[in-house]
Formats: structure tokens, sequence, C-alpha cells
């Protein structure tokens, strides 16, 4: 299922904030899950950290989304700059879906004039990609339901 989520950076944020709270975002929707760790996704966003400020301060982000791919997740992360980051009212919940992943990729994009940068950060980190990320559809279609209807009756016939 695709989601969005948008942050304010500058004026708001600096790069390095910014992308502070992207790492966030990601490593808590991916904490969601019982077999992942936070700690990986942590690991990978800092492994794109300087190339993710790069991609921040450069404007890149506010067309070319941060794409994660976990379970039902199909995140696409945007900044938003100028005037409209300061009336901007961020989501920056997990995005839910996360809780039956057994695997991620976070899919950064690759703009012409960092296109060697992101590769290289890209081949830091087993987690990070700078394919283009799968169609949400797909990864959708073989999903199933987010809310599991059958555990929820069982839950409350318990009671």
């Amino acid at each position: 299922m695709r989601r969005t989520r948008q942050v304010a950076a500058s004026p708001v944020r600096s790069a390095s904030g910014t992308w502070a709270v992207i790492m966030d975002l990601v490593a808590d929707t991916v904490a969601q899950s019982s077999t992942l760790s936070r700690d990986e996704a942590v690991q990978a966003m800092s492994a794109a950290e300087a190339v993710g400020r790069m991609l921040i301060a450069a404007d890149h982000l506010q067309r070319h989304p941060i794409t994660l791919v976990a379970g039902k997740v199909h995140c696409e992360i945007t900044t938003v700059s100028g005037i409209a980051a300061l009336t901007l009212e961020e989501n920056l919940n997990p995005v839910p879906g996360a809780m039956g992943a057994d695997d991620f990729m976070i899919y950064l994009p690759s703009p012409v004039p960092l296109q060697e940068q992101v590769k290289a950060a890209a081949d830091g980190h087993a987690r990070l990609s700078d394919a283009v990320p799968p169609a949400p559809e797909t990864k959708a279609a073989n999903s199933g339901p987010l809310i599991d209807h059958e555990a929820l009756r069982r839950a409350a016939t318990q009671r």
C-alpha cells in the first residue's frame, strides 16, 4: 500500500536535522516488525547520511522520494523547503503495515548530478538500493490486508 510522508527541511531544519528525522521515521517504521531490527535500519540510514544530506540540501528530495519497502509498507518520503516548510503539518508517526515484515529495502533516488555518490552509498549497505523501487501495487497485491479481521474476532470472543 502506497503511503507518503513529507518532512520539513530548510528553514525549519538543517540538512543534517532533516536527515535525522527521516532516519527516525524509517527506523521506527521498520521497528514495528517482530523480526526486523531498528538498529539495522539506523545503520543503513547512517551509511547513506552523507549523500542524504546532499539530496536534501540540493532540494532533490522535494521531487524524488526516498522509498521504504517493508512488508505491506511502500512509503515515499519527500522534503518540503522554503515558506511551505514553515506551515507544513508533518506526520512523523511510523507508517503502519510493517508489523509482519521479514525484509526491508530503502531505495535512494539517484538524480543525475549525484548518481555516483548515491551508488557508492547504496553499495555500502545491503538494505540500500539506487534502483527504481518496485511499483506499490505489486507489493500490495501480494501482501494481503493490513488488518487481520480473524485475529480481531478471536480476541473479542476471548474476553
